[in-house]
């Protein structure tokens, strides 16, 4: 599984496509505020980072893989 939802965290894993956006738009819809924990994920399609973007999700661990924690670190640093 690539995408866990608990109650106020998601947790990605390895690789999470474009398939992942609509679930996880809809559970973002339904909670706030919402953590993220990258810390697994290998690669993330850029739909679920504009998701995250619109809902406003706070990052609580970065991504290992330094590529994606660069990429991600970029983006969501952008608006603060």
């Amino acid at each position: 599984m690539t995408i866990e939802y608990r109650d106020t965290e998601v947790v990605f894993a390895e690789i999470v496509g474009v398939e992942d956006a609509e679930v996880l738009l809809a559970w973002l819809q339904e909670r706030s505020p919402v953590q993220a924990d990258f810390s697994a994920c290998t690669h993330m399609h850029p739909a679920n980072i504009q998701v995250l973007m619109a809902a406003g999700v706070q990052v609580a661990v970065w991504p290992v893989a330094a590529p994606l924690e660069c990429a991600l670190r970029s983006v969501f640093s952008a608006g603060s």
